[in-house]
């Protein structure tokens, strides 16, 4: 930075060679001079991506979302077509993870899988969530009689461990996915319900919301406008850290039985099936693991990494 040489001595050159005032030249000189340092001034940036361990698991989780839209269309193999000429065959350069008992390809079946394992959990988490504020909303916002009649269900279904319930309602309807996504689906909304309400209870005597209040707004209007977007971070935090559970929980139903039938190509399923010949073809089993494995790790450091960057008490540096 130097003085220009005709203007007054209250102007400096700035960067692009404008004069720039005395007293915006501290502001000058303190903006970000790359994408990477305006990029850490973002909170939710800087924890995801600057930390090296959450960036493997948004990388994890990327790479899984991508599987869910494009693994059945880049499988080298069809995932339900056999090859009966490659049967119980080992890793090879035509089948790159091995083939089952009955000849299906394990690599494109786990490709095609990533959409059954992980896409039926989303929308069991979903349709969880959706219930669970609902109901929480509902409760926290009315109280009284209404709030302890919903409180008091939600109680009754978290007195049961979730993978036991689900059992339960996987059992009654019949196994398959639908049953499966059903059966989470009752298991996890008490747990949104009662987040959602102790969020509401916090913020429904908030200035803001009596203000709302006094201009006339409608409840739905107050919920929906000032409590559920205040509301909202510890939310998603819960569902990036539930996602893992509940995949394992689909894996977990498909194992014995209860969720995906043969010859679906979901990860639990595929477990099953090789599980009897663990000793002589390891890949059976090795590999459905793995991206089982995988897949769930990301979301749990998704799940870290956004806690993280969300709890305004959070003091890591980068």
């Amino acid at each position: 930075m130097e003085y220009t040489p005709s203007g007054p001595a209250t102007e400096r050159v700035g960067p692009s060679g404008t004069a720039v005032a005395a007293g915006e030249f501290a502001e000058v000189i303190a903006r970000p001079s790359s994408l990477r340092q305006r990029l850490r001034r973002n909170r939710l940036v800087r924890y995801l991506i600057f930390d090296w361990l959450n960036l493997i698991g948004v990388l994890i989780v990327a790479l899984i979302v991508f599987l869910m839209i494009f693994g059945a269309r880049i499988a080298p193999y069809s995932p339900t077509v056999p090859d009966y000429n490659y049967m119980s065959s080992g890793p090879s350069t035509v089948h790159w993870f091995g083939t089952d008992q009955i000849g299906y390809d394990i690599f494109s079946r786990i490709l095609a899988g990533a959409v059954y394992s992980v896409g039926t959990a989303a929308i069991s988490l979903a349709a969880a969530v959706a219930f669970g504020l609902a109901l929480g909303a509902l409760s926290g916002f009315a109280g009284g009689l209404v709030d302890e009649i919903i409180m008091r269900i939600t109680d009754m279904f978290l007195a049961f461990p979730i993978l036991i319930l689900a059992l339960a309602v996987a059992a009654s309807r019949g196994p398959g996915l639908e049953s499966a996504i059903l059966a989470l689906a009752v298991g996890y909304w008490p747990i949104y319900a009662r987040l959602l309400r102790g969020q509401v209870l916090s913020l429904k005597e908030r200035e803001y919301v009596e203000s709302a209040r006094a201009l006339g707004t409608s409840p739905l209007g107050i919920m929906w406008r000032h409590i559920l977007p205040n509301a909202l971070g510890p939310i998603i935090v819960e569902i990036t850290l539930d996602i893992g559970g509940v995949i394992l929980f689909i894996a977990s139903l498909s194992f014995i039985g209860m969720g995906a039938q043969p010859p679906s190509p979901e990860w639990g399923a595929m477990i099953n099936a090789g599980r009897d010949y663990l000793r002589t073809a390891w890949w059976m089993c090795t590999f459905p693991g793995l991206a089982l494995t995988l897949a769930v790790l990301g979301f749990n450091l998704v799940g870290d990494g956004l806690r993280d960057a969300l709890d305004p008490r959070s003091v890591k540096l980068h």
